[in-house]
């Protein structure tokens, strides 16, 4: 049996960061912290499950910043690898660890896809001793000589189910097979299916097991509904609790959808934009840049955001189109009541959906309030804050078109801002071939 330390100052980690800790707000971990933190910092092989926005970037991150301080890196050599299965995960565990990077003289460099390789080979050649990347744009860099992972001592993967589902199993095993043979692994996957199983088997060496909120992983501080409406009501319903007061993310089944209903709701007087994998990295970023300060009140997303996407004070999630499989609900759902915080996840059903998304929510194992809801009825309102638009037709100013490769800060460290929070925050389908991203 592990043992479950109470508080950060237990754990051994390097006192600068707990300083930096301190800094930043922090002092009590989440359990997935406080349970997987001393097998990690005594560097044995971890399986951590648990929910999106679990705390599981810390509980990675603290450890292998840890273990890895005092160290300098060849250029092209990193020593710590953390790989991810989306641009927007990369670029927040890159933030979150940020400040305690700095606080212990490491050096972070951003791996993806959609921004300038030349500046991410340059950011390797530096001498960056951790590197955050998707799987297929550290392949590219790798073949074309600007890195190497044998001298990698330490290797995450995070959301591992998701990287899987993306059909990258071949390429992180290809990966895997490269760094250091004796080094740490560290995997941490809210399921094992999808062939992550396979993965632990392989690379991981007697792995420590820790499970937090296990089975689906769901919360107290999240509540579900299910709200039944009529197709001929369903565009008004949404227009509706699309202009509620706050952010609000939006799922659609398609990137299609996802534009056309960000165009209707600009149209009604709603600050929606669109995000969606169609999208350049550069633009992405500043979608969800114009989300988080205000400019955008409804990102209307395709699943492309329902992982790697954090955004304090986010405290609803829609689903317009409801997932087609379990983990997706969840994952969708994730993105509200992170950090301790509360939230909803709204589910609109129309009758010829009924059966599956009962279905959906019985796998996924949620009793969600269902309520038959009609626009302008007092039901809607109560479970969504839904509201009439303004009517006044809104432009958001669109991100630049890029052409080709975006340019952008690929290889920097991105700045960690403080959080007001008091405890450690962290953060499908058939397989088809994997993409650079």
């Amino acid at each position: 049996m592990t043992t479950v330390i109470p508080s950060f100052a237990h754990t051994g980690l390097a006192p600068a960061l707990l300083s930096a800790l301190t800094a930043q707000g922090i002092n009590e971990p989440f359990p997935i912290q406080s349970a997987t933190l001393p097998d990690s910092l005594a560097g044995r092989d971890v399986l951590g499950r648990g929910r999106t926005g679990s705390g599981k970037t810390l509980a990675f991150g603290l450890p292998l910043l840890s273990r890895t301080a005092g160290q300098k890196a060849r250029p092209g050599r990193p020593l710590a690898l953390v790989l991810v299965p989306t641009r927007e995960l990369a670029q927040q565990v890159t933030t979150a660890l940020a400040p305690y990077a700095r606080a212990v003289g490491l050096r972070c460099a951003t791996v993806v896809g959609g921004l300038s390789l030349q500046r991410q080979a340059d950011a390797l050649r530096a001498g960056a001793e951790v590197v955050v990347a998707t799987p297929g744009r550290l392949h590219d860099l790798i073949n074309r000589g600007d890195a190497r992972l044998d001298h990698v001592e330490i290797t995450v993967l995070d959301e591992a189910d998701q990287m899987a589902d993306m059909g990258f199993l071949p390429q992180v095993t290809k990966l895997l097979e490269q760094v250091a043979p004796q080094g740490q692994r560290m995997l941490f996957s809210a399921t094992l299916d999808g062939g992550v199983d396979r993965l632990v088997r392989r690379f991981l060496s007697n792995p420590v097991t820790h499970s937090v909120d296990p089975g689906t992983a769901t919360v107290t501080a999240m509540t579900h509904h299910v709200l039944h409406v009529d197709a001929i009501d369903k565009p008004d319903a949404l227009t509706r609790i699309a202009a509620r007061e706050g952010r609000t993310i939006l799922f659609m089944g398609t990137k299609h959808r996802a534009d056309r209903l960000a165009r209707q709701l600009l149209s009604k007087g709603v600050r929606a934009a669109a995000l969606h994998g169609g999208k350049s990295q550069p633009q992405r970023t500043r979608i969800l840049e114009q989300f988080r300060n205000g400019q955008v009140t409804a990102l209307v997303a395709t699943d492309v955001a329902a992982r790697g996407i954090h955004v304090d004070g986010l405290d609803m999630v829609v689903n317009v189109d409801p997932p087609t499989e379990a983990k997706d609900y969840l994952h969708r759902g994730g993105r509200t009541a992170r950090a301790g915080e509360s939230g909803s996840v709204v589910t609109l059903v129309l009758p010829e959906q009924r059966r599956d998304v009962s279905r959906l929510m019985s796998i996924a194992g949620i009793r969600p309030e269902s309520v038959q809801v009609r626009p302008g009825d007092g039901s809607l309102a109560r479970v969504t804050g839904a509201r009439e638009p303004s009517g006044v037709p809104v432009t958001i100013v669109a991100p630049p078109v890029t052409v080709g490769r975006g340019r952008g800060p690929g290889g920097s460290v991105a700045d960690g801002a403080a959080r007001p929070a008091h405890r450690a925050s962290g953060r499908s389908r058939r397989p088809r071939r994997p993409r650079t991203v």
